[in-house]
């Protein structure tokens, strides 16, 4: 069988596997199962470097979502069990990205390409990008899940005073830390599997190495972006019926911080577009 169909038949594989996986384990609803294996199945058949870190980002958080559940439940108004999520939150966290890889495809075919400005800046723009996009979400999922667990009084970002557990914008030392090993965690498996798949010479090779330490920052700066317009353009509020941090405003609800323009799916959105674009320009100038 040719290589190009034999990716192919092994993106269907393993997107089949993951998303029934998923669903049946509730991390997934069905309408997110679906959407998770189209993405999934875009991903690996434009680069097993890209599906890689879609799979890395999938695991660790459905992973760190349930860890501490008992904890997240009294604080988070939202909690779900498992941290089911639906086809919204899906798109949310990998459709950029998935637009991204379906460009490069159209570019490049189905060579899996090194970073290297010299080669074409335009595909280094659009990998950083998606190294952006996955270091943000995985940097502001493992902020949220583990920053909530720390035992730090949360800080508003914006003013660092004392606020709520589970207040939009709220951010503690654990959570930022916790951010910049999400990103970094992104950046060494998309190092690692690119020594496997990617082809170029030894000095373009070994400066892919920056690309750890660059996923790093950018997982940092997107909690930092999230947390600016959490503080700021979403509000939060305490109810003193339910006894918990809410995003809505109310009758019972004593305003913390934020005005009501964005929910958090749109929080996210704009922080992942912005360190998509940072990060893809940051990839032209360094590499």
């Amino acid at each position: 069988m040719e290589y190009h169909l034999i990716q192919p038949s092994v993106a269907v594989i393993i997107s089949s596997i993951i998303a029934i996986r998923a669903y049946r384990r509730k991390s997934l609803d069905l309408s997110g199962a679906i959407a998770g294996f189209i993405v999934m199945l875009i991903h690996f058949a434009v680069s097993y470097r890209f599906g890689a870190v879609l799979l890395v980002f999938f695991f660790t958080s459905s992973k760190l979502t349930k860890v501490g559940e008992e904890k997240k439940r009294v604080v988070d108004a939202d909690f779900k069990e498992g941290g089911q999520r639906n086809w919204i939150q899906v798109l949310s966290n990998s459709g950029i990205a998935t637009v991204l890889a379906v460009l490069i495809w159209k570019i490049t075919g189905w060579q899996d390409k090194c970073l290297d400005s010299k080669d074409s800046a335009l595909v280094t723009a659009l990998i950083g990008g998606i190294l952006g996009h996955y270091s943000c979400c995985n940097g502001d999922t493992w902020s949220s899940e583990l920053g909530i667990l720390s035992d730090a009084t949360p800080r508003l970002i914006t003013n660092f005073k004392p606020v709520r557990k589970g207040t939009n914008g709220a951010v503690t030392n654990a959570g930022l830390l916790a951010a910049t090993a999400a990103g970094a965690v992104v950046g060494l498996t998309f190092v690692l599997i690119g020594f496997f798949t990617a082809k170029c010479d030894y000095g373009t090779a070994l400066k892919q190495l920056l690309v750890i330490p660059l996923a790093a920052v950018a997982g940092l700066c997107g909690s930092v972006i999230d947390s600016l317009l959490g503080a700021t353009v979403q509000f939060s509020g305490f109810c003193t019926v339910r006894n918990k941090v809410v995003g809505k405003p109310g009758p019972t609800v004593k305003k913390i911080s934020g005005l009501n323009i964005l929910d958090n799916n749109a929080v996210n959105l704009v922080s992942v577009v912005l360190t998509t674009m940072l990060t893809s320009i940051a990839c032209i100038y360094i590499f």
